[in-house]
């Protein structure tokens, strides 16, 4: 049988999905370390290019190792499996390509989890 049950179903007072105001703060200040960085290490005409690509690196290495990046500190959110787990680097790289593409991000379902997570099988919590 399937372990793929609602987040909502199982919600405790730690396990809260996050609000899509904490997801974005995470993302932004997660974007704005990765531009800082882009710009400082890689050639002018690709700095938003090599952004892109080091969110996706970001988010697989602290998603996947410590279920949360430093954006995500500071909102004080992180990410998990829909069963309280860590992603693993594997699940987490997929994560971060598809949020890298934005519109699977914008597209949510009632229990806040956009495109990127559900092929991720994760969930942002509290």
């Amino acid at each position: 049988m399937s372990t793929t049950a609602s987040p909502s179903s199982n919600t405790t007072s730690e396990t809260r999905p996050a609000t899509f105001g904490e997801r974005f703060l995470a993302l932004l200040i997660d974007w704005i370390l990765c531009l800082l960085l882009a710009v400082a290490v890689m050639p002018r005409p690709y700095g938003n290019l090599w952004a892109s690509a080091f969110l996706v690196v970001e988010y697989a290495f602290f998603v996947g190792l410590f279920t949360q990046t430093p954006g995500m500190r500071v909102a004080k959110i992180r990410c998990v499996r829909i069963d309280g787990e860590r992603l693993g680097l594997y699940r987490a790289l997929i994560r971060g390509a598809l949020l890298a593409l934005v519109v699977p991000a914008l597209i949510m379902d009632s229990d806040r989890r956009g495109l990127h997570d559900r092929a991720a099988g994760s969930v942002m919590v509290r």
